[in-house]
Formats: C-alpha cells, sequence, structure tokens
C-alpha cells in the first residue's frame, strides 16, 4: 500500500465503509480500488486515489485501467480527472477495448473527444480488427462518425469480417434515419470507396438494393457504386 499518516487512514476508512455499505470485501489494493471507483463514478474518491499516489494506469485482473472502467459507464468527469492526470487513453484490456475504441462504439461522444485532444491512436483496433469509426457506423452514433471523420482515421479500413464502415453501415443496419445519414456523412468526406465489396464480392449497393433500403441506395448510386 502506498498510504501513509493522516490521509492514509482518511483513505482507508473511506474504502472500510464503502465495502460495508455495498456488502462486497475490502478491496484488495489501492490500485483495484482506484478503478472500481471509477466504474462506480465516485469523482470523489477517484481524486482522493490518485492524491495519495496511486498509478492512473493500474490495472484489473482484465486489465482494465481506471480509465477503461470509467468510460463503460460513461462517466465524462471522472474520465476527464483521468486523462489530465496523464491516463492512457489506448490501453487496451484482455478484451482489446481502450477508453477511445470503446467511447466510440459506445457512442460516448463528450469521452471520445478527450481520448481524441490526448493522443488517440486513430489506427488502434479492437477485437474485430476494426477501428473506432467501424462500429459507430454499425450502431447509428451519427455525431461520434462526424467527429471522426474530423480526423485523419482510415475510412477504408476492412475489418476480420471483411466489412469496411461503409458496408457496415448497410449490411448492419436497419435502413433508417440514423444509418442513412451515417452512409452520406462517409460518402460526402469523399474518403469512403463505396466499391470496396465484403469476402463474397457484394457490395454495399447491392446489399442495400437486396435490403429494401431506397434511400441508401441513392446515395450510393449518386457516390458512383455499382
Amino acid at each position: 500500500m502506498r498510504w501513509s499518516g493522516v490521509a492514509g487512514s482518511h483513505v482507508a476508512a473511506i474504502l472500510l465503509i464503502l465495502s460495508f455499505l455495498s456488502g462486497v470485501p475490502a478491496m484488495a489494493s489501492d490500485d483495484i480500488a482506484l478503478i472500481q471507483a471509477a466504474e462506480r463514478g465516485d469523482e470523489g474518491l477517484v481524486r482522493v486515489l490518485l492524491k495519495s499516489g496511486v498509478g492512473v494506469d493500474s490495472r484489473d485482473e482484465r486489465q482494465r485501467t481506471a480509465l477503461l472502467a470509467a468510460t463503460q459507464n460513461n462517466h465524462v468527469a471522472v474520465a476527464r480527472l483521468l486523462i489530465e492526470a496523464g491516463a492512457d487513453v489506448n490501453a487496451q484490456d484482455r478484451q482489446r477495448d481502450s477508453a477511445y475504441l470503446l467511447s466510440g462504439a459506445q457512442g460516448h461522444l463528450d469521452i471520445l473527444r478527450m481520448t481524441l485532444a490526448h493522443g488517440a491512436d486513430l489506427a488502434s483496433t479492437n477485437r474485430y480488427g476494426g477501428t473506432a469509426l467501424i462500429p459507430a457506423c454499425e450502431r447509428g452514433h451519427v455525431e461520434v462518425v462526424r467527429e471522426l471523420l474530423r480526423t485523419e482515421i482510415n475510412v477504408n479500413h476492412v475489418n476480420n469480417l471483411g466489412w469496411t464502415a461503409l458496408m457496415e453501415a448497410v449490411v448492419l443496419s436497419d435502413g433508417g434515419a440514423a444509418h442513412q445519414e451515417i452512409v452520406r456523412l462517409l460518402l460526402e468526406s469523399g474518403r469512403a470507396d463505396p466499391n470496396i465489396p465484403d469476402k463474397d464480392g457484394v457490395t454495399a449497393l447491392q446489399h442495400a438494393r437486396r435490403r429494401g433500403y431506397a434511400v441508401i441506395v441513392g446515395l450510393l448510386q449518386a457516390a458512383g457504386g455499382r
């Protein structure tokens, strides 16, 4: 343990009280305490633990950092505190999630913006081999897509399934307003190639036609889709 003196006794008391109230056994270490506090969104305790000298990028048994734990629950204030303390926005856990990748996939725009401002690795990939842009397109996170398109991210990156961000916005969507807007944004960026096929040689336009996504069909045709 890194706590000492009066401050140490105060931190220890706080942890014991939290343990009693939650019915969870006392935390094994100050590193784990930081991660669990971040996961709960306990900004005050996170601040105390950081001041006591706990490593901001300490990891738990799942290789999560406190920042990743805060990101999972969209605790923006805690994420900001950790990033300002030097947390690595690219640190990946055993599932290959990082604060940057996960905030994009979950549509946590405020945290995504903070990671982009603090060295997010645009080329990093998740467990499916996809960049942050690909799941954002799949899940209909329009503002996240808009934000990522302001960066130099590779719009035509192909993941392990053989799909680009544009392809996922078609084949894994409902063809509704959010995905229509995402397809429009990708194509209007001038960077998305509409004719990169999937592993079976089927293009995004062909998939859209099969699904009856008339608006997306029109957008792809106007962009030279085949």
